[in-house]
C-alpha cells in the first residue's frame, strides 16, 4: 500500500476506502503525537523542599572556623547551653574586636587604604533560646580584667578626685579674691596662680571599660573620648539596636558616632556643656537579639539609607528549641575556660595606656591573592540582575570585614607580635565569610528591605490564592500589574522564586506561534 502523505499521493489511491483509512491513520497518528506532547507538559517533575520568599535557610556556623582556643571555648559554650554555635562563634568575634580595636588596623594592599579592626556582630534567635547563657560566658573574662583593674586604680581614683576637688576649691577662692584686688597688678597674680592650679591639676582618673551595655548616642561620644578612643557594646536586649534606629525618637536618632566609630573616621563635638575629639574612634558591637527586633527598625528608612544595617555581620541560626536535651548539662571545662580567658588577659597587655597610632597588619601576598579572588566574585554579582543585587550595600563592605576579620584571627594565634596577615587566618576569614552571605539574605528578607523578596511573596501568594499549579508570566503580570508595572521586575521576582525551588520555568508549546514562557508551582510551596 502507498503511504500517503498529502493530497497528491491520496490521489493516486485506488478507492474512497482506502482514502478513508489514510485519514483515519493519519488522524490516530496526529492524536498519539499530542497527547505525548500533553503528557511531556503535565507530567508532574519531581520537587525538592522550597525555599519560601522570607524563609532563606541558612547554614551552620561551624566553630572551626575560629583557630585553637577561640573555636574550643566556642565549641564548649555551644556544647553547655545547647545553643547553636553561630552563637557563639560571632559573640567570641565581637570580643576579638574589643579587646584590639583601635590599637592594629589591616592594609589589604600595603598602603594607605587601611581598615580598623571595629567588628558589628548581631546574633538574631528567638526568645529562651539562652542567649543570655552565650553572652555572659563569653564576656566573663571582660568583666574580669575591669574589677580587677577597678580594685587595682581605687586608692588611686580615689586620691586624684580629692586633689581635684580641692583644685576646683581654691580657684573659686581665687576667683573671688581677684574679683575684689584693688589694682591690676593684684589681679595680674591672682590670674597666673589661678593658672597654675589649673596647670598642677591631675587628669580625671577613671576605672578603664572595654565594654558598655546600653547608652545613647551622646554618652557613647563621652566614652570614646574617655577611654582611649574605642568603645563597644554587648548585649541581649533590645535597647541600644533601638536607639540607633531611632525608634524612640521619631527616627531621628544621632547615628554619625555609629558610622564614625565603625569606619574609624574622626569625630569632632562642639554643642553648648559638651565637646568630644576623637581621632580614630573604634566602636565594635556584640549583640544577641530576637528577630521581632530586626522587623520593628524596618521602618526606619535612614536605617539602610545610612549604611548602617550593612555594617553588621549578621548570623541567624535555626532554633533548637524542642529538641534540647534536658536532662543533659555539660559544663565548660574549667581548662577551656582558663585557656579563653589567659589569652585574652594576654591581648589586652598594655591597656590601658597612652594613645598612639595604630599598628598596621598588611596581608601577606598570598592572603591578599586569596582575598582579592573573593572581592571579585563579589563584585561580579551584585550588579543589576546579580544574585547579590538586593543586598549590595552588605556585599559591598562584605571584603572589608573578612580583612578585619582575617587580622583579628591572626592576632588572636599569633599574638600582639604579629607582623602581616598570613593566608591561613584569610581561609579562615574568607570561609566564614561566604557563609555568612546566606545569613545576611535571610536578615535583609526579615527586615523587609529586600524588594526582590517581598515581590516573589507577593507571586506565591497570588499563585496560592488561585490554587494555580502552573501560569504563564503573561499572566501573573496581568494579575499584579499594579505592582508588576515591568517584566525587568517581575522576572528578578521570578528567577528569586526559581532559585530557591519554588517555581520552575517551562515553555508552553503554542500550535503555530512561539512557544509561551511558563512556571509550575512547586506542590509543596502551595500547600506549606
Amino acid at each position: 500500500m502507498i503511504a500517503a502523505t498529502d493530497f497528491n499521493d491520496l490521489a493516486q489511491l485506488a478507492s474512497l476506502d482506502e482514502v478513508r483509512h489514510q485519514v483515519h491513520q493519519a488522524a490516530a497518528t496526529f492524536q498519539l503525537v499530542e497527547a505525548i506532547e500533553a503528557v511531556e507538559v503535565t507530567e508532574p517533575p519531581s520537587w525538592p523542599e522550597p525555599i519560601l520568599p522570607g524563609t532563606l535557610r541558612t547554614p551552620t556556623i561551624p566553630c572551626d572556623v575560629l583557630p585553637t582556643w577561640m573555636g574550643a571555648m566556642a565549641q564548649a559554650v555551644s556544647e553547655s547551653t545547647q545553643t547553636p554555635p553561630a552563637l557563639a562563634v560571632m559573640s567570641c568575634l565581637a570580643v576579638l574586636a574589643t579587646v584590639l580595636h583601635r590599637r592594629f588596623e589591616v592594609a589589604p594592599f600595603g598602603d594607605d587604604y587601611t581598615e580598623p579592626l571595629a567588628l558589628w556582630t548581631l546574633s538574631a534567635t528567638p526568645s529562651g533560646t539562652r542567649k543570655s547563657a552565650v553572652l555572659n560566658a563569653m564576656l566573663g573574662p571582660l568583666v574580669h580584667w575591669e574589677e580587677t583593674l577597678r580594685d587595682r586604680m581605687r586608692s588611686t581614683i580615689v586620691r586624684i578626685a580629692a586633689t581635684r576637688a580641692v583644685a576646683k576649691k581654691r580657684i573659686e577662692r581665687l576667683l573671688q579674691d581677684a574679683a575684689k584686688a584693688k589694682d591690676e597688678s593684684e589681679r595680674e597674680g591672682i590670674r597666673n596662680e589661678i593658672a597654675r592650679e589649673e596647670t598642677d591639676m591631675p587628669d580625671e582618673a577613671r576605672a578603664p571599660r572595654l565594654f558598655t551595655g546600653d547608652t545613647t548616642a551622646e554618652r557613647l561620644q563621652a566614652l570614646l573620648v574617655e577611654h582611649g578612643e574605642r568603645m563597644a557594646v554587648h548585649s541581649d536586649e533590645s535597647g541600644i539596636f533601638l536607639i540607633m534606629a531611632g525608634i524612640y525618637n521619631g527616627g531621628a536618632a544621632n547615628i554619625d558616632v555609629f558610622l564614625q566609630g565603625h569606619a574609624g573616621t574622626p569625630m569632632r563635638v562642639d554643642r553648648a556643656g559638651r565637646a568630644a575629639h576623637v581621632d580614630k574612634p573604634a566602636l565594635s558591637f556584640g549583640l544577641l537579639l530576637q528577630p521581632d527586633v530586626l522587623a520593628d527598625v524596618a521602618s526606619s528608612r535612614r536605617f539602610r539609607a545610612s549604611g548602617l544595617l550593612a555594617r553588621f555581620l549578621y548570623a541567624m541560626p535555626a532554633s533548637n528549641v524542642g529538641r534540647r536535651d534536658v536532662r543533659k548539662h555539660t559544663p565548660i571545662p574549667a581548662d577551656v575556660r582558663d585557656d579563653y580567658k589567659r589569652h585574652l588577659f594576654g591581648l589586652l597587655e598594655g591597656v590601658p595606656g597612652p594613645l598612639a597610632a595604630p599598628k598596621v597588619l598588611p596581608l601577606s601576598d598570598a592572603a591578599r591573592g586569596v582575598w582579592l579572588d573573593l572581592a571579585e566574585e563579589i563584585e561580579r554579582q551584585q550588579g543589576d540582575g546579580g544574585r547579590y543585587e538586593s543586598i549590595s550595600d552588605w556585599t559591598g563592605k562584605l571584603p572589608g570585614a573578612v580583612a578585619r576579620i582575617a587580622a583579628l584571627l591572626e592576632l588572636a594565634e599569633m599574638g600582639l607580635a604579629s607582623q602581616e596577615v598570613s593566608q591561613v587566618a584569610m581561609e579562615r576569614a574568607l570561609r566564614l565569610g561566604r557563609l555568612l552571605i546566606p545569613h545576611a539574605q535571610a536578615a535583609f528578607g526579615l527586615l523587609g528591605t529586600d524588594a526582590i523578596d517581598g515581590d516573589a511573596a507577593a507571586i506565591l501568594k497570588w499563585a496560592r490564592a488561585g490554587g494555580l499549579a502552573e501560569f504563564t508570566r503573561r499572566e501573573c503580570q496581568k494579575a499584579q500589574e499594579g505592582r508588576f508595572r515591568s517584566v525587568e521586575r517581575l522576572q528578578k521576582a521570578l528567577d528569586r522564586l526559581e532559585h530557591q525551588d519554588v517555581v520552575r520555568e517551562f515553555k508552553r508549546p503554542n500550535r503555530g506561534a512561539p512557544a509561551t514562557t511558563a512556571y509550575r508551582v512547586n506542590p509543596r510551596a502551595l500547600s506549606t
